[in-house]
């Protein structure tokens, strides 16, 4: 993915101040280590949301849940996410996963995962499909998407648009995917910016430690040496922190938190993927105690962006401050 083109960034009203989100990745179970199957549809984990939902809610903070497939046209998940909503401020998005969203016609596999890959009139259909099924459950159009594996192509931002979306959070920012057959997102910045009819708001990630003006440049460099990246990691030297509990400490988040506020950032992109609110579904939630961990982490990352008034925003939130009335 090219970096934006010249005056795409996006500039915030002045009273919006610094914000953040929170984009729930509201997806099927499945196993991360095995290949990817069609059959692989279950939605057991909803059970669990609500009970962490509500810690966000009772702080103030706004989910936006991007939901696939599965989780659109699942009973309970359909029940759950209609009880949580009941907050008034969190929304209802869509997360595209290719090999269980139909039309079926493509072969599952590694390359054909990211839906950018895909010709282009069953990328349109599978992406109907989708948002059809959102507005049947929820009872409104959603606003904002995100390709399931960053999986954004050429032609993703005029789909979205001819379907209603605003807002496209598909690019992860300084990291490449292309060995895989994916994107690469080394050319693209973590501020907002205008994308075709669209507002693109990557998933935020910040360079900590001494070299960290190196970026994303330095970080490839490191990585074509035998534990490169570890070793500056593990000296201060540089790490590329992810907003996310999953698979990135706290003490690291932390400081991402610090260097991103601190680097005139308006808007922090968080994520997270829902299988990991109940043990047993992601490499990241194993157990109980890794459950009391990733509590933990927001527990603490909400505390200090309060310290540091940086205040949580909705989808609508953004909406109306960068595309004008919904």
């Amino acid at each position: 993915m090219p970096a934006p083109v010249p005056g795409a960034r996006l500039h915030w009203p002045d009273d919006f101040g610094t914000r953040f989100t929170i984009f729930v990745d509201t997806e099927e179970e499945f196993d991360w280590g095995a290949p990817l199957s069609s059959d692989a549809d279950g939605t057991r984990h909803m059970a669990a949301l609500p009970a962490v939902h509500a810690r966000f809610a009772a702080a103030g903070v706004p989910l936006a849940y991007l939901v696939d497939y599965p989780i659109a046209t699942s009973p309970l998940a359909i029940d759950v996410l209609r009880e949580v909503m009941q907050d008034g401020r969190s929304a209802i998005g869509t997360q595209l996963h290719p090999w269980v969203n139909p039309p079926h016609r493509e072969e599952v596999n590694g390359f054909n995962s990211f839906t950018g890959n895909l010709p282009i009139g069953l990328q349109r259909a599978k992406l109907t499909a989708l948002t059809d099924a959102v507005e049947r459950a929820f009872g409104r159009r959603p606003l904002v998407y995100r390709a399931g594996r960053y999986g954004i192509g050429p032609e993703t931002p005029a789909l979205l648009a001819e379907l209603g979306y605003r807002i496209d959070s598909s690019m992860r920012s300084a990291y490449d995917y292309s060995a895989e057959g994916g994107p690469d997102f080394l050319a693209v910045p973590n501020h907002a910016f205008r994308l075709g009819e669209l507002i693109e708001l990557p998933f935020t990630t910040v360079f900590t430690g001494r070299l960290r003006r190196g970026g994303a440049g330095l970080h490839r460099s490191l990585g074509r040496f035998p534990h490169g990246i570890g070793i500056a990691s593990r000296l201060g030297m540089l790490s590329r922190v992810s907003l996310t509990p999953e698979d990135m400490p706290l003490d690291e988040a932390r400081e991402a938190i610090r260097v991103a506020v601190g680097e005139g950032l308006r808007l922090l992109n968080f994520a997270f993927h829902s299988p990991s609110v109940e043990p047993g579904h992601t490499p990241y939630v194993r157990t109980e105690a890794d459950l009391a961990a990733f509590l933990r982490w927001w527990d603490e990352v909400l505390a200090l962006l309060d310290r540091l008034g940086v205040r949580a925003a909705s989808v609508d939130q953004i909406v109306a401050a960068t595309c004008g009335p919904a």
